[in-house]
Order: structure tokens, then sequence, then C-alpha cells
């Protein structure tokens, strides 16, 4: 149940942003999740998008450093103490979370939480041991 990203790696000036959004769309490519980290030089863009290899491949074709990572969907109900359930899980079995970022589904019922974990097959297990329901890439590709 792991789901693929894209990170990019973009200097933190004015347009770089625009560029890679603009890079995208022109080949095609829809953004499903995305996720910015900065610091004073530079950011990371993560991406959850449809097409993840004409994705890298456009982007790399225009300079852009871009690598590949595997990180896992868990869908929960949208509502209060949804993500701390899952947190509390994970943490009775020592597993850390490395980042995490959201979006709630078009229908509103339920929210979508992309966690990088340190140990990602550990952490998949105990989430179906759980009960947690994870998303295949190919639906979180097409939402």
């Amino acid at each position: 149940m792991k789901v693929e990203q894209i990170s990019i790696f973009i200097e933190n000036k004015s347009g770089r942003l625009a560029e890679v959004t603009r890079i995208l769309g022109e080949a095609g490519v829809n953004i499903r999740a995305l996720s910015l980290a900065d610091t004073s030089d530079f950011g990371i863009l993560r991406l959850i998008v449809n097409d993840r290899e004409k994705a890298k491949q456009v982007l790399k074709e225009k300079g852009f450093t871009v690598s590949k990572t595997e990180v896992v969907a868990v869908e929960v109900p949208d509502r209060p103490g949804g993500l701390s359930q899952i947190l509390q899980t994970l943490d009775s079995e020592a597993i850390n979370v490395e980042y995490m970022y959201a979006f709630v589904e078009r229908c509103g019922e339920n929210a979508v939480i992309i966690f990088r974990f340190d140990e990602t097959d550990k952490a998949v297990g105990v989430l179906q041991a759980n009960g947690f329901s994870m998303l295949a890439g190919e639906r979180l590709y097409r939402m």
C-alpha cells in the first residue's frame, strides 16, 4: 500500500514554484496533493501526481533535481481525533513519522494523510493490523 511521491528541489526565490507548476501543467500532469517545506535558500516541493514518470522527465529536462520517494496514504474519517488515533497507534510500536501532509477528499467525509515513516513496511503492517484504511497509489493518482 505504498504510494510514489516526487520531490523537487527548488531555489527559494520568486517564480520558481510557478515555473514548476507551469511545466507540469503544460505536460498534462495533474497535481493530486502537495507539500512545500523551505529554508532561506531552497525548498523541497513534494507532490503526488497522476503521472510520476512524465513529471520527473519534464522537470529534469528543465534542470530541476527530482527524486522519487515511497510514502503511505492513510484514509481517516474527517472528524476530531482521527489523526490522533493513527499517531497513538504508531507511537505504541515506536514508529517515527519523518513528515506528513494531508488533504480532504472531494466528498468531504474523509481526510487523506500522506506519511513518510522511518520504517515504512513496519508502519504499513501496524496500520493494516489495526484496521486503518490505506489508499493504493492508482486510486490516489486519480482522485
